[in-house]
């Protein structure tokens, strides 16, 4: 493992796996992880925006028991072991795509193990909006669709792009362990060859690729996050 490159035939096998391979593998994690995200927030978000405007105090109170029940169906989610979650999720990609194999059959369990993250990320996020703003916006007659449309998302803005890159991240990592149960992508790429077939520089050059991709996807978001947050401009 530690010596890749004392057999010039090995390495010269293990590069042609990258160049032949890697764009398309490239190519899979990029849609695979654009549509769990998409998804993942189509449910989370509305979620995470419950779960503060629903409380006890919030502007829309919900009964008590259905946050119960919410809280604890986001919590129980996402105690569960991500490996575990998706082999239990992988019948719901039967149903929905029509397999449970490959990159599009672990997108449904991919979504399921986000979504909670998405949850808390959102609700972290709204719960920083100042207080006062809420008020005064409620002492002006808003309701509560306004004052979440208009007051509550447009403030937390920076900070739900700072959670999504985590969130971007976390997902990038959770499909590549994915390729362990027959997800496709760079997940796949790293441990077929790497961890079955003993062909690491294949494996490495996967992993630098997927800490490329989170490395970009981190800094993208780090400055849309300090372009959307008005106190820094404010500042400049």
């Amino acid at each position: 493992m530690f010596d890749l490159f004392s057999d010039p035939v090995k390495v010269a096998q293990q590069m042609e796996i990258i160049v032949s391979e890697f764009p398309f593998a490239t190519w899979e994690t990029l849609y695979s992880l654009v549509l769990e995200v998409v998804f993942a927030y189509v449910i989370g978000l509305p979620l995470g925006v419950l779960l503060v405007t629903g409380e006890k105090g919030g502007i829309r109170p919900l009964p008590g028991w259905i946050m119960s029940v919410l809280n604890t169906v986001i919590n129980l989610l996402r105690s569960v072991p991500f490996l575990i979650l998706m082999i239990i999720a992988l019948p719901l990609s039967l149903v929905i795509v029509g397999t449970k194999v490959g990159t599009v059959a672990t997108i449904p369990p991919m979504v399921i193990c986000a979504f909670p993250l998405v949850a808390r990320m959102v609700e972290s996020s709204l719960r920083e909006v100042n207080q006062g703003v809420i008020e005064a916006a409620q002492s002006m007659g808003a309701s509560a669709w306004q004052i979440v449309t208009k007051v509550l998302l447009p403030e937390a803005v920076p900070s739900l792009i700072s959670g999504g890159t985590i969130t971007v991240g976390t997902i990038l990592g959770y499909g590549a362990m994915a390729g362990i149960i027959g997800g496709g992508g760079l997940g796949k790429i790293a441990i077929q060859y790497g961890y079955y077939n003993f062909k690491y520089l294949v494996m490495w050059a996967a992993v630098i690729g997927l800490i490329i991709l989170v490395q970009v996807f981190q800094s993208v978001g780090g400055r849309l996050a300090i372009r959307c947050d008005k106190r820094l401009r404010g500042r400049s």
